[in-house]
């Protein structure tokens, strides 16, 4: 059995463009919590900033898990970074404040990014 060599081209590719994407989402990411003031201008509206939070750990989540970064590492550290990425705004950055609220919004973007990535995984079904 031979394996078209178009085929592996077209896998490769793919592989690295999410990580390209993984790569890219993470420093989003940490610019976003760890920049000294507020990353992103305040739009006025209702829960924006925790939106905010959802996709960018969501991203991350789905991104790493299409990269194929290994799940148990990978949810590990955004779990980890989720909460003390809160502590480190509260006790080292002065202009920023942590929000117990925010770390609930990174935990569900990291489960919505994980059940997105496993689910996009699954075979589809037909008619």
């Amino acid at each position: 059995m031979t394996v078209s060599v178009a085929g592996a081209t077209s896998s490769g590719v793919k592989v690295w463009l999410w990580r390209i994407g993984f790569v890219a989402a993470c420093l989003l990411q940490l610019y976003g919590v760890y920049s000294p003031s507020q990353a992103g201008p305040d739009v006025g509206l209702p829960l924006a900033d925790k939106i905010a939070h959802l996709f960018l750990f969501g991203s991350v989540a789905f991104l790493g898990l299409k990269a194929a970064v290994p799940a148990r590492w990978l949810l590990l550290a955004l779990v980890g970074n989720a909460l003390i990425s809160e502590l480190v705004q509260h006790f080292a950055l002065s202009q920023r404040s942590g929000d117990p609220f925010d770390s609930l919004a990174d935990l569900l973007g990291v489960a919505v990014g994980a059940w997105l990535a496993t689910r996009s995984k699954a075979p589809s079904r037909g008619p």
